[in-house]
């Protein structure tokens, strides 16, 4: 019997062990601290659904092959999670982005048959599925001489906004790294790189169900995802681009913290990051049963000669209730239906991304419909 090891108990994880633990019989949650494990699962009363303190040594002694084991622990992580797993002969999933180490384990995934799947949460995760049916959609139209503009743009933020305009469910060190990451992007036919996320600050109304407008801007390098998303090569890309979401406001709150971010280099100022990481979830964490919110956008837009062939956006709006939050919802139970996925064999082996297959992504769709109180595809011609 294959047995499902989920590493980390963190918000963002909570609903995906959850549904788990209802649907399976052998789960083990393993978290730093054991109390936050059993509170994941206490209730359900099941003999083989367990919590356990994680440490790599106590999880290699247990696994076995053919063991499913989730991370959701801390990126820099997840290799040494995934190079276990390749000893240990059992699959990985995780939210996360695939990093060139990830990527690099491939070859040895393939050759012992396993599964390593990763990007499948929200951003990414979702934005992938919207994005590869929007772009099936397009194919299926036969247009030819097309210039193309693609935008996505997502993230979570207050449902009632502070004055900080942001607020923190896990550490505010990755937000503050992202700020120091350079992004490109398609800008009007051309490469767009910005050093500084700030610089690209712009402003985007999102077609929900009442318009809204919000700041965006790239995020990491978008470039290799046209591939990812099988752009057509007869097309000619205007706008690429893979960004975030922020509140208007947003940048004048951080305009302080964007000028001290500049100036900082060496090991002082990753000593300095860490110590306005600490401030800030002081004075920016979430309260307990504090409502969030989450907005996603992933829009493809056809012209020919200046004229809208064609244009859609996927839109969705979701704000925490009773069950949870939205961001916890729409990160983990995506990774529990990847974990589904490779009981059934539905994925093929090696290093991965969300899935493209069509029968794949319409399936899942159908069972994240009803965790955002507002899902549409936007016609817009």
């Amino acid at each position: 019997m294959q047995h499902i090891h989920w590493l980390g108990t963190g918000l963002s994880s909570i609903p995906g062990i959850r549904r788990l633990a209802q649907n399976y019989d052998y789960l083990t949650i393993w978290n730093r601290t054991i109390e936050k494990a059993e509170q994941s699962i206490n209730h359900v009363n099941k003999q083989n659904v367990v919590a356990k303190k994680f440490d790599i040594d106590s999880l290699s002694q247990i696994l076995k092959a053919g063991d499913i084991v989730v991370s959701q622990l801390p990126a820099n992580q997840h290799v040494d999670i995934a190079k276990l797993c390749l000893i240990k002969k059992c699959h990985f999933a995780t939210s996360s982005y695939i990093s060139p180490d990830m990527q690099s384990l491939d070859g040895d995934a393939k050759k012992n048959n396993l599964v390593f799947v990763n990007e499948v949460g929200l951003d990414p995760g979702i934005d992938h599925f919207f994005s590869h049916l929007l772009v099936k959609k397009l194919k299926d139209m036969n247009l030819t001489n097309l210039d193309v503009t693609y935008h996505s743009y997502c993230w979570g933020f207050p449902a009632i906004p502070n004055d900080f305009k942001y607020k923190f469910s896990w550490s505010p060190l990755g937000v503050l790294k992202a700020l120091k990451s350079p992004s490109k992007s398609l800008r009007n036919f051309k490469e767009f790189n910005v050093d500084r996320p700030w610089d690209a600050i712009s402003s985007y109304q999102a077609p929900l169900e009442k318009a809204e407008t919000f700041e965006v801007y790239p995020n990491r390098d978008s470039l290799p995802f046209m591939e990812d998303y099988k752009f057509d090569p007869a097309w000619i890309v205007k706008d690429f681009v893979r960004g975030t979401l922020r509140l208007n406001g947003w940048s004048l709150a951080w305009q302080d913290i964007f000028k001290e971010i500049e100036r900082l280099t060496g090991k002082a100022g990753d000593n300095r990051l860490k110590e306005m990481s600490d401030q800030f979830w002081s004075e920016n964490a979430y309260e307990k049963d504090e409502p969030d919110r989450v907005v996603l956008c992933v829009s493809l837009k056809a012209e020919m000669k200046n004229s809208i062939e064609w244009h859609k956006t996927f839109v969705m709006d979701a704000w925490g209730n009773d069950e949870g939050s939205a961001m916890s919802r729409l990160v983990s139970q995506p990774v529990s239906l990847a974990v589904e996925a490779v009981l059934h064999k539905k994925l093929e082996a090696g290093v991965q991304a969300a899935p493209s297959k069509m029968a794949i992504v319409d399936d899942w769709l159908s069972k994240i419909d009803n965790l955002a109180q507002y899902l549409k595809v936007i016609q817009h011609n």
